[in-house]
């Protein structure tokens, strides 16, 4: 509390202009707070390296093992790749008979997602040219209501699909659209 009155009204102004029932308060302090910035540390790590996988005769032991082992391997990370392609789709409208991300169905994305990553699939019924699997892993598809419906499973039990005209390619829980099956090319 101020010693006497007249230290209430150190920084303050009032004005009112002529003619007008508008007054103008302003409010003046000294400045007593600094503000500084410091640059973030910034760190960076190189990108993991792929292994090249190169045929072996069959006549070593354990070499055949352990080249399935190393191409299932590879092929779990390509269905991780599958699910962040499915990600860029978001957004893009529903156009039934469409397959660019100008529009497209769900057939038509799915399509599309396993094609940037070089991996061509029928427009209909793509699962059929792939494995059931009750272990759905990143980037599998998720046939759903009978083969009306098709997307691509991202984890946790969610997937992404282009649903309908009026929501477009979205981000949704696999249980939210019905009864699901999941295939994969693992």
């Amino acid at each position: 509390m101020p010693a006497n009155a007249a230290d209430a009204n150190i920084g303050v102004s009032a004005s009112a202009e002529s003619g007008s029932q508008a007054t103008q308060l302003a409010v003046t302090a000294a400045p007593t707070a600094t503000v500084s910035f410091e640059r973030p540390a910034v760190t960076t790590e190189a990108a993991p390296v792929t292994e090249t996988l190169a045929a072996q005769s069959s006549d070593e032991s354990g070499a055949e093992g352990s080249i399935t082992a190393k191409a299932d391997k590879l092929k779990s990370a390509a269905a991780s790749g599958l699910a962040a392609i499915a990600y860029t789709g978001i957004g893009s409208p529903y156009v039934w008979g469409g397959t660019t991300p100008s529009g497209w169905d769900c057939s038509g994305f799915t399509q599309w997602v396993y094609a940037q990553a070089g991996i061509s699939i029928p427009r209909v019924n793509a699962w059929n040219a792939m494995t059931p699997t009750s272990t759905p892993a990143p980037g599998d598809l998720v046939m759903q209501n009978g083969g009306a419906h098709v997307g691509i499973y991202v984890g946790n039990g969610m997937m992404i699909s282009a649903l309908n005209p009026s929501e477009g390619t979205i981000l949704h829980a696999v249980s939210a659209t019905g009864t699901s099956s999941f295939y994969t090319l693992r």
